[in-house]
Protein backbone atom coordinates (compact mmCIF):
# COMPACT_ATOMS: atom_id res chain seq x y z
CA UNK A 1 0.00 0.00 0.00
CA UNK A 2 1.36 3.67 -0.31
CA UNK A 3 1.99 5.12 2.23
CA UNK A 4 0.84 8.59 1.91
CA UNK A 5 -2.44 7.01 1.55
CA UNK A 6 -1.58 5.22 5.04
CA UNK A 7 -0.88 8.43 6.53
CA UNK A 8 -3.61 10.20 5.59
CA UNK A 9 -5.93 7.27 6.92
CA UNK A 10 -4.03 7.50 10.19
CA UNK A 11 -4.70 11.02 10.23
CA UNK A 12 -8.55 11.37 9.58
CA UNK A 13 -9.23 7.95 12.14
CA UNK A 14 -6.82 9.71 14.86
CA UNK A 15 -9.46 12.83 14.16
CA UNK A 16 -12.42 10.34 14.32
CA UNK A 17 -11.36 8.87 17.10
CA UNK A 18 -10.32 11.71 19.49
CA UNK A 19 -13.97 12.89 19.09
CA UNK A 20 -16.02 12.13 22.37
CA UNK A 21 -18.36 8.99 22.07
CA UNK A 22 -19.38 5.90 24.12
CA UNK A 23 -16.16 4.80 24.43
CA UNK A 24 -14.96 7.39 25.66
CA UNK A 25 -17.60 7.57 27.99
CA UNK A 26 -16.99 3.80 29.02
CA UNK A 27 -12.98 4.52 29.28
CA UNK A 28 -13.58 7.56 31.70
CA UNK A 29 -16.31 5.80 34.23
CA UNK A 30 -13.89 3.23 34.56
CA UNK A 31 -10.78 5.27 35.20
CA UNK A 32 -12.63 6.86 37.87
CA UNK A 33 -14.41 4.08 39.21
CA UNK A 34 -10.91 2.61 40.14
CA UNK A 35 -10.93 -0.06 38.15
CA UNK A 36 -8.40 -1.49 35.52
CA UNK A 37 -8.21 0.81 32.46
CA UNK A 38 -6.25 -1.55 29.93
CA UNK A 39 -8.92 -4.77 30.07
CA UNK A 40 -11.83 -1.95 29.02
CA UNK A 41 -9.44 -0.68 26.31
CA UNK A 42 -9.02 -4.30 25.53
CA UNK A 43 -12.41 -5.07 25.43
CA UNK A 44 -13.57 -1.98 22.99
CA UNK A 45 -10.13 -2.79 20.82
CA UNK A 46 -11.66 -6.34 20.36
CA UNK A 47 -14.72 -5.33 19.32
CA UNK A 48 -13.40 -3.56 16.80
CA UNK A 49 -11.11 -6.70 15.71
CA UNK A 50 -15.19 -8.08 14.93
CA UNK A 51 -15.89 -5.35 12.67
CA UNK A 52 -12.43 -5.42 11.34
CA UNK A 53 -13.07 -9.24 10.78
CA UNK A 54 -16.72 -8.42 9.31
CA UNK A 55 -15.04 -6.12 6.53
CA UNK A 56 -12.09 -8.09 5.51
CA UNK A 57 -14.52 -11.27 4.89
CA UNK A 58 -16.82 -8.80 3.00
CA UNK A 59 -19.88 -9.20 5.73
CA UNK A 60 -19.93 -5.94 6.55
CA UNK A 61 -21.24 -5.19 2.94
CA UNK A 62 -23.98 -7.81 3.51
CA UNK A 63 -24.86 -6.53 7.45
CA UNK A 64 -25.07 -2.99 5.89
CA UNK A 65 -27.44 -4.10 2.94
CA UNK A 66 -29.75 -5.87 5.19
CA UNK A 67 -32.18 -3.50 6.91
CA UNK A 68 -34.09 -5.64 9.18
CA UNK A 69 -30.56 -6.96 10.82
CA UNK A 70 -29.00 -3.72 10.99
CA UNK A 71 -31.97 -2.57 12.56
CA UNK A 72 -31.98 -5.62 15.25
CA UNK A 73 -28.17 -4.57 15.64
CA UNK A 74 -28.80 -0.96 16.35
CA UNK A 75 -31.22 -2.03 19.07
CA UNK A 76 -29.24 -3.87 21.13
CA UNK A 77 -26.47 -1.50 20.97
CA UNK A 78 -28.22 0.89 21.64
CA UNK A 79 -30.40 -0.19 24.62
CA UNK A 80 -26.81 -1.80 26.28
CA UNK A 81 -25.79 1.71 25.89
CA UNK A 82 -29.02 2.76 27.76
CA UNK A 83 -28.85 0.42 30.92
CA UNK A 84 -24.91 0.61 30.92
CA UNK A 85 -25.61 4.52 31.26
CA UNK A 86 -28.33 4.57 33.62
CA UNK A 87 -26.25 2.20 35.85
CA UNK A 88 -23.18 5.23 35.57
CA UNK A 89 -25.84 7.59 36.58
CA UNK A 90 -27.21 5.77 39.32
CA UNK A 91 -23.47 5.23 41.02
CA UNK A 92 -21.54 8.00 39.79
CA UNK A 93 -18.14 5.90 40.45
CA UNK A 94 -15.71 8.22 43.59
CA UNK A 95 -12.24 8.13 43.19
CA UNK A 96 -10.74 5.62 45.76
CA UNK A 97 -14.23 3.93 46.38
CA UNK A 98 -12.80 0.93 44.99
CA UNK A 99 -15.71 -0.89 43.46
CA UNK A 100 -15.38 -3.87 41.55
CA UNK A 101 -11.61 -3.33 40.87
CA UNK A 102 -11.09 -7.14 40.39
CA UNK A 103 -14.01 -7.42 37.88
CA UNK A 104 -11.45 -7.39 34.92
CA UNK A 105 -13.62 -9.98 32.87
CA UNK A 106 -16.64 -8.25 33.00
CA UNK A 107 -14.84 -5.04 32.22
CA UNK A 108 -13.17 -6.73 29.21
CA UNK A 109 -17.54 -7.85 27.89
CA UNK A 110 -18.51 -4.75 28.57
CA UNK A 111 -16.19 -2.84 26.11
CA UNK A 112 -16.56 -5.60 23.69
CA UNK A 113 -19.93 -5.43 23.35
CA UNK A 114 -20.06 -1.58 23.61
CA UNK A 115 -17.76 -1.36 20.85
CA UNK A 116 -19.27 -4.86 18.72
CA UNK A 117 -22.70 -3.80 18.95
CA UNK A 118 -21.95 0.12 17.73
CA UNK A 119 -23.52 0.15 14.35
CA UNK A 120 -21.37 3.69 14.18
CA UNK A 121 -18.36 1.93 14.17
CA UNK A 122 -19.36 -0.42 11.15
CA UNK A 123 -20.46 2.13 8.83
CA UNK A 124 -16.90 3.74 9.37
CA UNK A 125 -15.84 0.93 8.31
CA UNK A 126 -17.96 0.82 5.51
CA UNK A 127 -18.12 4.60 4.55
CA UNK A 128 -14.40 5.96 5.33
CA UNK A 129 -12.26 2.66 5.24
CA UNK A 130 -13.14 1.86 1.59
CA UNK A 131 -11.75 5.42 0.47
CA UNK A 132 -8.15 4.70 1.41
CA UNK A 133 -8.53 0.66 -0.36
CA UNK A 134 -6.20 0.88 -3.54
CA UNK A 135 -8.08 -1.15 -5.76
CA UNK A 136 -5.27 -1.01 -8.85
CA UNK A 137 -1.31 -0.96 -9.29
CA UNK A 138 -0.80 -2.90 -6.06
CA UNK A 139 0.25 -6.62 -5.48
CA UNK A 140 -1.67 -6.71 -2.17
CA UNK A 141 -5.35 -8.50 -2.26
CA UNK A 142 -8.09 -5.74 -1.05
CA UNK A 143 -8.81 -8.13 1.75
CA UNK A 144 -5.16 -7.40 3.01
CA UNK A 145 -5.55 -3.75 2.84
CA UNK A 146 -8.22 -3.77 4.43
CA UNK A 147 -7.09 -5.65 7.55
CA UNK A 148 -4.19 -3.59 7.55
CA UNK A 149 -6.26 -0.55 7.99
CA UNK A 150 -8.45 -2.16 10.60
CA UNK A 151 -5.37 -2.51 12.64
CA UNK A 152 -4.51 0.81 12.31
CA UNK A 153 -7.62 1.97 13.80
CA UNK A 154 -7.59 -0.70 16.12
CA UNK A 155 -4.38 0.45 17.41
CA UNK A 156 -5.50 4.43 17.31
CA UNK A 157 -8.17 3.57 20.02
CA UNK A 158 -6.48 2.02 22.12
CA UNK A 159 -3.60 4.66 22.28
CA UNK A 160 -5.71 7.42 22.76
CA UNK A 161 -8.48 5.31 25.21
CA UNK A 162 -5.45 4.56 27.17
CA UNK A 163 -4.53 8.25 27.24
CA UNK A 164 -8.03 9.60 28.51
CA UNK A 165 -8.12 6.79 30.77
CA UNK A 166 -5.10 8.09 32.54
CA UNK A 167 -5.21 11.58 32.19
CA UNK A 168 -8.81 11.45 33.62
CA UNK A 169 -7.44 9.13 36.55
CA UNK A 170 -4.45 11.29 37.14
CA UNK A 171 -6.22 14.86 36.55
CA UNK A 172 -9.33 13.84 38.83
CA UNK A 173 -8.43 11.26 41.36
CA UNK A 174 -7.78 13.93 44.62
CA UNK A 175 -11.16 15.38 43.26
CA UNK A 176 -13.99 13.38 44.08
CA UNK A 177 -16.91 15.92 43.49
CA UNK A 178 -15.02 16.67 39.97
CA UNK A 179 -14.81 12.74 39.39
CA UNK A 180 -18.57 12.47 40.27
CA UNK A 181 -19.63 15.45 37.87
CA UNK A 182 -17.45 14.20 34.74
CA UNK A 183 -18.83 10.51 35.83
CA UNK A 184 -22.27 11.52 35.37
CA UNK A 185 -21.27 13.37 32.15
CA UNK A 186 -20.28 10.38 30.59
CA UNK A 187 -23.45 8.14 31.94
CA UNK A 188 -25.56 10.93 30.20
CA UNK A 189 -23.76 10.91 27.07
CA UNK A 190 -24.45 6.68 27.04
CA UNK A 191 -28.05 7.84 27.64
CA UNK A 192 -27.97 10.24 24.99
CA UNK A 193 -26.17 8.21 22.81
CA UNK A 194 -28.26 5.13 23.04
CA UNK A 195 -31.49 6.79 22.63
CA UNK A 196 -30.07 8.92 20.09
CA UNK A 197 -28.62 5.82 17.97
CA UNK A 198 -32.12 4.20 19.17
CA UNK A 199 -34.36 6.79 17.35
CA UNK A 200 -32.33 7.48 14.65
CA UNK A 201 -32.29 3.65 13.32
CA UNK A 202 -36.41 3.33 14.48
CA UNK A 203 -37.47 6.94 12.41
CA UNK A 204 -36.45 4.74 9.29
CA UNK A 205 -38.40 1.55 9.61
Amino acid sequence: MDSGLLFSFLAVDLLLVCVPGADWAYVIATALGGRPVPRAVAGLVCGYALHTVLATAGLAVLVAGSPKLLTALTVVGAGYLLWLGWGVLRRPAVPGAGDEVHDGPRLFLRGATISGLNPKGLLLYLSVLPQFLTLRGTRLPVPVQTATLGLLHMACCAAVYLTVGTLARALLSARPAAARAVTRTSGAAMVGIGAFLLVERLATI
